[in-house]
């Protein structure tokens, strides 16, 4: 199964595309990348950016599936606002692809990942560039998986 992970953000979203075996124990990385706005930009034009980013992604790596990190809580209702419109593009560009999608908390896709729900970025890239078997980090932090291959 191939899957497109997504952290969405109104100035960063990233993404990452991964290929399990049968029993779901290994998994690849096809290609990860993200897609940097500008901040000068209206919010209009960077979703619509997103949006045709994501679509492209879906046309070319051909995944199966969609998992996407949920909203966070947030003291500021703008940013959470953004984040949801953000959320909103992607979801709406996985399901026209008609993607089996799945959303998880940032929580558990930390817990999931290294272990512990409150890990720290570097910790969970740390456990991303293990269990994908690269060589470096995976940069920048938004992105779904990077750094180089073994």
């Amino acid at each position: 199964m191939r899957v497109l992970g997504i952290d969405p953000g109104s100035e960063v979203t990233g993404w990452g595309v991964v290929e399990g075996d049968n029993n779901g124990r290994k998994y690849d990385l096809v290609e990860f990348g993200t897609v940097k706005l500008a901040s000068g930009a209206s919010f209009s034009s960077r979703l619509l950016k997103i949006s045709r980013a994501l679509e492209e992604i879906i046309d070319r790596l051909k995944p199966d599936a969609c998992a996407i990190e949920e909203a966070f809580y947030s003291v500021n209702p703008k940013v959470i606002l953004k984040l949801g419109q953000v959320r909103g593009v992607a979801l709406l560009a996985a399901e026209r692809a008609a993607l089996e999608i799945g959303e998880y908390s940032p929580r558990l896709v930390k817990q999931t990942v290294a272990g512990y729900g409150n890990a720290d970025k570097q910790q969970v890239q740390q456990m991303v560039r293990v269990l994908l078997s690269l060589r470096t980090v995976p940069e920048p932090h938004d992105a779904g998986g990077g750094g180089s291959r073994p």
